[in-house]
């Protein structure tokens, strides 16, 4: 059984749809990427549009919410906001509970494409972590 991740955030539309794409790209399909929100919305189209860039495609993920996961196992949840953190409803299993705190690039005001550039960034950051979260779980 593969190793199950659920990403969690607030709206759903951003952070943590990156970073689904993006961690379940960088596994190679080795793990069970998920992701949800407290609040969730709509996968933002800049959000597609810096993971396309990428080679990798998320047009076809939706925005869930927290709730539907209730009950289900993972081994890992990552919270990608303070509010997700601070709301995270507790997940059978016991997984190990990670936190990054990152700006959130839907708050971004300006031109078109700085506010891209803003969702550019937070997928950046969210290949080095992921570069680090499979290098650490490699060695366990």
């Amino acid at each position: 059984m593969n190793t199950r991740v659920l990403i969690l955030c607030t709206g759903n539309s951003a952070r943590s749809q990156i970073a689904e794409g993006l961690l379940r790209s960088m596994s190679g399909g080795a793990l069970d990427v998920y992701s949800a929100g407290t609040k969730p919305s709509f996968v933002r189209p800049e959000a597609i549009a810096v993971m396309a860039e990428r080679g990798i495609d998320i047009s076809g993920q939706t925005s869930k919410h927290v709730d539907e996961f209730i009950g289900q196992s993972f081994d890992y949840v990552i919270t990608v906001c303070d509010n997700a953190r601070e709301t995270c409803p507790v997940f059978i299993g016991a997984p190990r509970r990670i936190h990054w705190s990152l700006p959130d690039p839907a708050a971004v005001e300006g031109s078109e494409d700085q506010r891209v550039e803003a969702f550019r960034n937070v997928r950046d950051m969210l290949t080095v972590r992921f570069g680090e979260f499979l290098r650490e779980l490699a060695r366990t």
